[in-house]
């Protein structure tokens, strides 16, 4: 099956015919966990075709008819690949013409399958109230085409609005402008939207619960449930800050509202970007802000991603590398630039411990992977957020720093805007910005930085400012096996992100400590009760690889209350690699993999060498 010449993970055809709008009108059935409804897509022709080729999963297709004198509609939906198929549509016979443009607009009647990879259904156990269900999605990289028929690759954008029918009691939120809410009897309520920027089909978002919100600036409100929302609203109360920041980085905000909704803990990411808004983890409570730096790079994805879109999912760290350059400016400029230097280590400790899991020579650690066969989930790590990273830093330092820099990304930003690109189109655009630093750029060693696999083939002299002191400690630690000479005032006036980037550090080393040595660290340091996640994770981590039995127990019972696949895979592994506790890695997946969104539960099973159908069993 011939997949499209434009993107290597989608059957559409937007080169013959493009979708330029979707109307969704749909209604919420939490009882058989399904939309039932229709979108209605405004397409355009582009080239000699009679058919509209879309993407779709697992979706029951009831009818298509021509909007403008219903007739019916001849559709095919042909065997496919494991994530999707390919949807092709007769176009209707007479079309509607628009000046020199050829157009039609098609409703597509149909439902979600129970199965459908995008979307999370939760009972009311599940959720903090504990008395109504609960609704979200996440369509990136390609699971939008299980929620609705469409063009699911990012070489498309178009615009969208929805009326979305649901029960009276809960709201609706979706990544767009509300344009209302209407009563239609008792117990149900339809919810109007309309998102007039064109965007990519993974960012189309919907979120459907007893959500309640909190204004905490002029254009964000938080959303969440009632027994979260004070402790949201304090630790994201200074995303205003990072907004204008932001605007004065890369020009004007252009999506009218920036609000946040603090889902419950299966959501699988740190946060998705998804316009007017922002998906966060609850894992970010810290009760101290230490972890808001990932509302600043949601925040980056408003321009990098969302503004301007890699043209398929291979080109991915033209997305992630810029939201996190982005991210670390915002930072540095709120906080100091020795803040963002201090960053860029942390992410350069990830970025090594990625790749050598994933191994150096993985085709998935190039900078751009061939993803020809490949399903994008298959290929996500934080090689394209890291290696982008510092292949921008490394760019940066050599055309001569933020003030000739920062003018080129808001240049790139203004002219790409509503649109997407690959590599090379971005490539060719640096060097036509540039045309007095040719040779320069003529010296990178473009090849080695796009397309090899393995770490970064030249590390930026970062500030090492607020590292010097995690690394002496760390190495302390490893060169002494005694415990007298350490104190608890070691790490007393650390940063939450100095302890994190310590253990990190312990982790990454080929050195394990003993269990002495680790119960004599808890003691002094308290790694083990504090409420940051992300310390939790890497004392977790330190925890297993010095094979301290009774942490297996804990570091499991962590990673299945909560689905952010950062903290869940790692500890999976690491438990998966112990061969005596092997068993209980395996046995816990397979009691806790319902309650688990798709990815997770599908990346976790291929963690543990599951096949799919053993995980479904």
């Amino acid at each position: 099956m011939a997949l499209s010449p434009t993107d290597p993970n989608s059957f559409s055809r937007p080169d013959l015919a493009v979708v330029t709008h979707t109307h969704l009108n749909i209604k919420i059935n939490f009882e058989r966990r399904i939309f039932d409804g229709s979108a209605i897509l405004d397409i355009e022709k582009k080239g000699e075709t009679e058919f509209l080729i879309l993407d779709a999963r697992g979706l029951i297709l009831l009818s298509v008819v021509d909007v403008i004198d219903g007739s019916r509609l001849d559709y095919c939906v042909e065997k496919g690949v494991n994530y999707g198929s390919r949807l092709s549509i007769q176009l209707p016979d007479i079309p509607i013409v628009d000046g020199d443009k050829i157009k039609y607009k098609i409703k597509i009647t149909y439902r979600t399958s129970q199965d459908c990879t995008a979307l999370q259904w939760l009972s009311p156990e599940q959720t903090a109230g504990g008395k109504h269900p609960y609704l979200f999605s996440q369509c990136q990289a390609v699971h939008a085409r299980s929620m609705l028929p469409c063009q699911d690759t990012p070489f498309v954008k178009s615009t969208y609005s929805a009326e979305i029918k649901a029960p009276a009691e809960l709201n609706v939120l979706m990544s767009a402008i509300k344009d209302g809410v209407e009563e239609i009897d008792n117990s149900t309520k339809c919810h109007k939207f309309r998102q007039p920027v064109p965007i990519p089909s993974y960012l189309i978002a919907i979120a459907v619960g007893k959500l309640v919100c909190k204004q905490i600036g002029p254009r964000t409100k938080v959303w969440t449930e009632q027994e979260l929302l004070d402790e949201s609203a304090f630790e994201f109360e200074e995303t205003e800050i990072m907004l204008k920041t932001a605007e004065e980085i890369c020009g004007p905000y252009i999506w009218g509202v920036y609000d946040l909704l603090i889902l419950p803990p299966s959501f699988p990411f740190g946060g998705m970007e998804n316009p007017c808004l922002t998906f966060v983890t609850p894992t970010l409570l810290a009760g101290d802000r230490s972890l808001a730096d990932v509302v600043a790079h949601e925040i980056a994805h408003s321009w990098t991603g969302n503004l301007v879109t890699n043209a398929t999912f291979e080109h991915f760290w033209l997305n992630e590398g810029f939201t996190v350059f982005v991210e670390r400016k915002i930072c540095g400029r709120m906080y100091g630039d020795k803040v963002r230097h201090f960053s860029a280590l942390m992410g350069l400790q990830k970025l090594k411990n990625e790749i050598k899991t994933l191994g150096e020579k993985n085709p998935f650690t190039s900078l751009v992977p061939n993803l020809v066969g490949v399903d994008p989930d298959d290929a996500f790590s934080s090689v394209p957020y890291e290696k982008g990273h510092t292949f921008l830093f490394y760019l940066e330092e050599l055309l001569g720093g933020p003030d000739v820099f920062e003018p080129f990304l808001r240049d790139y930003l203004e002219t790409y805007k509503y649109k997407s690109l690959n590599t090379l189109q971005w490539k060719d655009y640096l060097f036509e910005y540039f045309p007095d630093k040719l040779e320069l750029l003529k010296k990178v060693n473009w090849d080695a930085w796009l397309y090899k696999p393995g770490e970064p083939i030249e590390i930026p002299k970062y500030d090492t400012t607020l590292a010097n002191e995690y690394i002496t400690l760390a190495a302390r630690w490893i060169a002494d096996d005694a415990v007298s000479s350490f104190k608890k005032t070691d790490v007393e006036n650390w940063t939450s992100n100095q302890k994190e980037a310590f253990l990190a550090e312990l982790v990454l080393n080929n050195k394990s400590l003993s269990i002495h040595q680790m119960k004599s660290m808890d003691e002094l340091y308290h790694f083990g009760s504090q409420q940051n996640s992300e310390i939790r994770f890497q004392w977790l981590r330190l925890c297993l690889k010095s094979r301290w039995e009774s942490k297996v127990t804990e570091a499991l019972d962590f990673a299945t209350s909560q689905g952010r696949l950062k903290f869940v895979r790692p500890l999976f592994r690491d438990v998966y690699a112990w061969e005596e506790m092997r068993q209980q890695a395996i046995d816990r997946y397979l009691a806790c993999k319902d309650k688990m969104m798709y990815v997770t539960r599908e990346m976790v099973a291929k963690d543990l060498h599951l096949t799919s159908e053993k995980s479904r069993d």
